[in-house]
């Protein structure tokens, strides 16, 4: 339920907004929708790794965290890379989340720049 709605929100804001924007845009703009539809959104949220027992501050930042349940990740770049799946991966991984997106807003059509990623903990 909460993964369709992230993904309405971002089809309803790329209709609104469509391609050519900065990453931030998007993502406040969704940030945003989901708020209306009174869903809990964290944005920038830092990420520690574990190492050795250690929690080391390494600058990982997930971009968006919903309801604790589901992480999104956003790109507006020409055509999503293998780095920003692992980069996704890595997030679900590290926070224990297990559904993750990865949009990509500089699309014509937003259904083309959504990823869906299952964490199999």
């Amino acid at each position: 339920h909460i993964g369709s709605m992230v993904v309405d929100s971002a089809i309803q804001v790329h209709r609104e907004l469509g391609p050519g924007l900065l990453e931030s845009t998007y993502q406040a703009c969704l940030a945003m929708e989901l708020r209306r539809a009174a869903l809990r959104v964290q944005t920038e949220v830092k990420l520690p790794v574990e190492y050795k027992g250690h929690r080391i501050e390494v600058g990982y930042r997930i971009d968006m965290i919903v309801e604790g349940l589901v992480v999104v990740e956003n790109k507006a770049v020409e055509r999503l890379l293998p780095v920003h799946t692992a980069q996704l991966l890595t997030y679900l991984e590290l926070s224990g989340i297990w559904l993750g997106f990865l949009l990509n807003w500089n699309v014509k059509l937003m259904k083309n720049g959504i990823k869906r990623f299952v964490n199999n903990l």
